[in-house]
C-alpha cells in the first residue's frame, strides 16, 4: 500500500463502485510506495481534494497492489492521474502536475466549480 495519509485508497475489488460508479468526477492517482515523484504529487492532490470538497473525489490506487487496474488503464509509469467523469476516462496526466492543471483536467468535461 502507498504511504498516502490524505487520499482514500481504492483496491481493484472496489474500483468499479468507488470510481466508475461515483456520482461526482474522480481523480485517480496511480502511485507506488517506492516512487519519489508520487510523494511530491500526493500533497498537491490532497489540496485538490480539500479545495474541491464534495464536487470532486480524489483517490489513490497502489499500482503494485493492483496490477490489474494498472494494466486495465494502460498505466506504464507512476505517478499517473486519470480523471473519470460518469465512469469514463476523460483526461490523463503522467508525472507531477500543478493543482491548477489537475483541476483543469476535470473542469473541461464536468460540472466542477471553476472557482475551485
Amino acid at each position: 500500500m502507498t504511504n498516502s495519509t490524505h487520499l482514500p485508497h481504492v483496491t481493484e475489488a472496489a474500483f468499479d463502485v468507488e470510481v466508475l460508479g461515483a456520482p461526482v468526477p474522480v481523480l485517480v492517482d496511480f502511485t507506488a510506495a517506492w516512487c519519489a515523484p508520487c510523494r511530491v504529487l500526493e500533497p498537491i492532490l490532497a489540496r485538490v481534494a480539500a479545495d474541491a470538497g464534495p464536487t470532486l473525489r480524489v483517490v489513490s490506487v497502489d499500482g503494485d497492489d493492483s496490477p490489474g487496474l494498472s494494466a486495465r488503464y494502460g498505466v506504464r509509469g507512476f505517478p499517473t492521474v486519470i480523471a473519470f467523469v460518469a465512469g469514463k476516462e476523460v483526461a490523463r496526466q503522467v508525472g507531477v502536475a500543478s493543482k491548477e492543471k489537475l483541476l483543469a483536467m476535470v473542469r473541461a468535461t464536468s460540472t466542477v466549480s471553476p472557482a475551485v
